[in-house]
């Protein structure tokens, strides 16, 4: 057992000795003066017991015996108990964060099959801010997932059919332009959009062209949506090796709607006729109404949804399937769910929806230098020509590399460091800062840990643990000690921005910690510094892992 079940144990036989039972829960304090863990049991049984929180406190420490790995244990304030653990502890953290190369990982889903949808760019489309957050999300807690012995397959789902489709391919013939230029086809449906909202004879046109693609009745038209299709896709797998993101598998709409319209029509009695219409009424779950085939016969984006969880059991039997969107498709997914739940009850119990808020510039707006919305990859463009700068200042042996590890720490650590549903004010200058809050400050500390143990293997000091020596860096290996349980925590919160908390926690400890120390110093405690150096150089690394963030070893 670790140290936590047994203070668990212990907390759970003292309430026993008061006649007093429940399940113990521990949290590490904000602050290590009051110790490694704590625990509120004595304030939560206090009305039961009948007693103050404080004097229930003092009766349950009264019948602790030794616990294992804890050296004191403290009585704060109202009645929090306050753990702090022994040197050993620290000393064998440092041993196994520096030696074993999945420091942090654990088992809490091995054995689970769990399929990660995410990014979703739609294809004659731009790579917007959207898709950069969706993933940067979900390739994170994919990491996650993996980390905690979960087997992962990341899937990709893309419109290749519809109506933004039509709008591109009619944009692509009134602008003479060539499908297969893929950083064109933004151009091309932004124009078809515009028609489609203020020209009715444009209008009508989009709506045969988009009924053309889907039954594939007009050559010329076939051969602009192949290009273009295959121009788009060709560029968005660029865009995803740049983020490292690599996927196993695409779903295409394509594909979904013929499964979806089979769906609803074998359901008649959840999906009901609305002139012409099928649709399924939310009201009765407290939701709203939303048609999924139109009187045209044509599917929706809900009868897809219908059609993609089918095939994706299809091609993969998955224990839970998490999908990552923007929240503005909150209450979208929450319809399709429950309509999922009446046709396809066993697929839907196995759905999770996870969505992310929306991104904004420092300065108030979206606006690129052409005056149009801001993409993903021009923001990513932006940030490398502002990392190229600093780069030329480094010690890396490849600059355009760093430039681009650190644009991508940035964009994803502005992403990562708040819980996913909350919108972002995105600051270039803090972004890209080496102090403080930002990406390129952790990866900082990490080339900062690799820079120390290059010079102790020049002055041929090779790290070794001491018990006697734990008070060196003492706050520090009580950060590190946390990142198994951080990792295990975030995993199933589903929450990366834990894990970037904590990150940033370390380095702060560590950077303050390398500012009062000299960690070289000649004396025989120079090994034990340099193996704590050794533990957050791997912690560091592997917790930039999680975040999809390059961690290079120069800057």
């Amino acid at each position: 057992m670790s140290v936590a079940d047994d203070i668990k144990q212990a907390l759970a036989a003292a309430l026993q000795k008061e006649g007093l039972s429940g399940e113990a829960t521990l949290e590490h304090p904000a602050e290590l003066i009051h110790g490694d863990y704590a625990s509120g049991i004595a304030l939560a049984k206090s009305k039961e017991a009948g007693m103050n929180p404080r004097a229930l406190a003092e009766k349950i420490v009264a019948n602790f015996g030794e616990i294992p790995g804890v050296a004191k244990i403290d009585i704060a304030g109202p009645g929090f108990i306050n753990f702090t653990l022994s040197p050993e502890v620290f000393a064998a953290t440092i041993d196994e964060a520096r030696s074993a190369d999945t420091w942090g990982s654990g088992s809490t889903n091995a054995g689970k099959k769990i399929m990660v949808e995410y990014t979703d760019p739609n294809p004659f489309k731009e790579f917007h801010i959207g898709h950069l957050m969706s993933n940067a999300i979900g390739e994170s807690i994919s990491r996650l997932l993996q980390f905690e012995g979960a087997e992962v397959k990341r899937v990709n789902y893309q419109g290749d059919v519809g109506p933004h489709v039509a709008k591109a391919i009619w944009g692509v013939r009134k602008l003479g332009m060539n499908p297969d230029d893929a950083k064109a086809l933004g151009k091309a449906y932004a124009t078809g959009a515009q028609a489609y909202e203020n020209d009715p004879a444009a209008k009508a046109e989009i709506d045969e062209i988009n009924a053309k693609v889907y039954d594939r009745s007009d050559d010329p038209i076939n051969g602009i949506y192949d290009a273009g299709r295959a121009a788009s896709l060709a560029h968005f797998e660029e865009i995803y090796a740049v983020l490292g993101t690599k996927f196993d598998n695409y779903f295409f709409e394509s594909k979904t709607a013929p499964k979806g319209i089979e769906t609803v029509q074998a359901h008649p009695e959840v999906f009901e006729e609305s002139e012409g219409a099928r649709v399924y009424k939310g009201e009765k779950h407290g939701l709203h109404t939303r048609v999924f085939i139109t009187s045209k016969g044509l599917p929706t984006y809900e009868t897809k949804d219908l059609g993609l969880v089918q095939l994706k059991d299809e091609y993969w039997p998955f224990d839970i399937s998490v999908t990552i969107t923007a929240v503005e498709q909150k209450e979208y997914f929450r319809v399709v769910l429950a309509a999922m739940k009446e046709v396809l009850p066993e697929l839907a119990a196995k759905v999770r929806h996870v969505s992310h808020g929306l991104m904004q510039l420092a300065e108030g707006k979206m606006s690129s230098r052409s005056g149009n919305v801001i993409t993903g990859e021009s923001l990513l463009d932006d940030l490398v020509e502002s990392a190229n700068e600093r780069a030329a200042e480094s010690r890396a042996d490849d600059k355009g590399r760093l430039a681009q590890d650190v644009s991508i720490a940035a964009i994803k650590y502005q992403i990562l460091k708040q819980a996913s549903g909350k919108n972002i004010i995105f600051d270039r200058e803090r972004a890209l800062s080496l102090e403080g809050d930002s990406g390129p400050y952790l990866q900082y500390a990490f080339a900062r840990t690799q820079a120390i143990m290059a010079k102790a293997k020049e002055q041929g000091i090779v790290g070794k643990c001491r018990t006697s020596d734990v008070l060196h860096g003492h706050e520090v290996a009580r950060f590190v000690y946390r990142f198994p349980e951080i990792v295990a925590y975030a995993t199933s919160e589903m929450e990366p921005h834990l894990v970037t908390t904590y990150l940033t926690q370390l380095a702060a400890a560590f950077n303050t910690w390398y500012a009062q120390e000299q960690i070289l110093d000649g004396t025989p405690s120079a090994a034990h510094k340099v193996a704590l150096v050794e533990a957050v150089g791997r912690t560091l690394k592997n917790g930039l892992w999680l975040l999809g963030i390059p961690a290079p070893e120069k800057m």
